[in-house]
């Protein structure tokens, strides 16, 4: 984890900030992360699952910032009934990632384009479950707020098809002939396999499923990783602030207060910046 500090902060202040704009009946839908379980003893992974997180380790800041945020939704919908949705997603990845966000689609892909050999860290036989980002936010977009479902969660949103890292690097070397690949040491405490429980999302959300298999989504995400390669590099521009309405601003809160937080109407949906994990 680059910025531990950070990171914590993304999260736990992040979250408590955006609860006092929350407005009254409003809900608070969060995406958490299947890094809550850690380096889990059991597979599947259910919801019910505590998990097996070292909270001192290299990856606590990311980890434990993500289960803290979880304890702070579900006890405000306890204490105080509020209206949360949280959903734990699994390995996303496709088009709109950042080229070094860390993950292992990102990274093979973008070293793939760069005539580089592809890194993995380890012996590549720790398991991730690859879901296409388009599947994911099919399923977010049905629990948040299309298909009207009071579930405050969690729920576990991936694909149950599980692959291990080299299978993933060796389908992108045969796009990419020549391309080698390098091992490189473990990263600590990289979790040894990744696969989620779908039993609940099966019955919250019926006819739901990942349907875009890992090999297509590679071929989609190859395909705009180049598009961006070559399109000229814009200069950069000044962030706009978002006013947040004054119809969501809690009365503790001035109006127009401003929040660099993007607004559904009576949601407010917020993630932190991706990790730099290395075979996320």
């Amino acid at each position: 984890m680059a910025e531990p500090v950070r990171t914590i902060s993304a999260n736990v202040h992040g979250a408590l900030r955006l609860m006092t704009l929350l407005r009254l009946g409003g809900q608070f839908a969060y995406t958490s992360t299947s890094e809550v379980y850690g380096d889990p003893l059991v597979s599947p992974q259910p919801e019910s699952y505590r998990g097996s997180v070292d909270c001192t380790g290299p990856r606590a800041a990311y980890d434990e910032s993500k289960r803290c945020v979880e304890a702070l939704l579900f006890e405000a919908h306890r204490a105080h009934g509020t209206r949360v949705k949280v959903a734990r997603l699994f390995n996303v990845f496709g088009p709109r990632t950042r080229m070094d966000d860390g993950r292992a689609v990102s990274n093979f892909v973008s070293q793939a384009l760069r005539g580089l050999p592809l890194t993995i860290y380890g012996d590549g036989a720790q398991t991730r479950s690859w879901g296409y980002v388009d599947d994911i936010m099919e399923a977010l977009e049905r629990y948040w707020w299309r298909d009207g479902i009071d579930y405050p969660g969690p729920i576990n949103l991936g694909n149950d098809r599980e692959i291990p890292v080299l299978d993933v690097a060796r389908y992108i070397q045969r796009l990419f002939p020549g391309c080698d690949i390098e091992h490189l040491p473990p990263a600590p405490q990289d979790p040894a396999n990744r696969r989620p429980d779908l039993a609940v999302a099966n019955r919250i959300l019926p006819g739901w499923s990942c349907a875009v298999p890992y090999e297509d989504g590679v071929v989609r995400t190859i395909d705009w990783f180049r598009a961006q390669m070559a399109a000229p590099t814009p200069l950069p521009e000044a962030a706009e602030p978002i006013v947040v309405p004054a119809e969501l601003v809690s009365p503790t809160r001035p109006a127009g207060r401003t929040r660099r937080s993007r607004l559904i109407p009576g949601v407010i949906a917020w993630q932190d910046e991706p990790g730099t994990q290395a075979q996320a």
